[in-house]
């Protein structure tokens, strides 16, 4: 990426209900689900939340600081222009040693900037008709 890399903050609940539409992965301490705007605008949306499980207002602003600077890390190379992303916090996210962190956002970044294949199903007969009568 030559450019520098446009970053807007989400503000607005209902930015953070659009993408909650989106995917959604989770690993270790962080969740993030992400919406493919569609809009051809270049800039990556942004926003973080931490609901009152993790603990008081010290805990969750914690929480959101260190998720913003593990995103300021990673968002760069994994991110995916044209997104909106919003990093939820989670249980472990104040505890969480900062490589593991570091590693949490990271592959969850890739595995929701990489399609998923469509796995096949495996069609069953409706209950009763697989079977023949005598």
């Amino acid at each position: 990426m030559s450019d520098l890399l446009q970053i807007k903050r989400l503000l607005r609940r209902p930015q953070f209900l659009a993408a909650a539409k989106g995917v959604s992965e989770a690993r270790g301490a962080v969740v993030i689900q992400r919406l493919e705007r569609g809009d051809g605008s270049p800039h990556i949306g942004l926003g973080f939340t931490a609901t009152k499980k993790i603990g008081g207002a010290v805990q969750r602003n914690r929480a959101k600081r260190r998720l913003r600077e593990a995103a300021r890390a990673m968002l760069a190379q994994h991110g995916v222009p044209g997104s909106d992303y919003v990093f939820i916090a989670r249980m472990g996210t104040t505890e969480r040693a900062w490589d593991r962190l570091l590693d949490d956002v990271k592959s969850t970044l890739t595995r929701l900037a990489t399609p998923k294949a469509h796995k096949p199903s495996h069609a069953r007969a409706p209950s009763g008709q697989d079977r023949q009568n005598p």
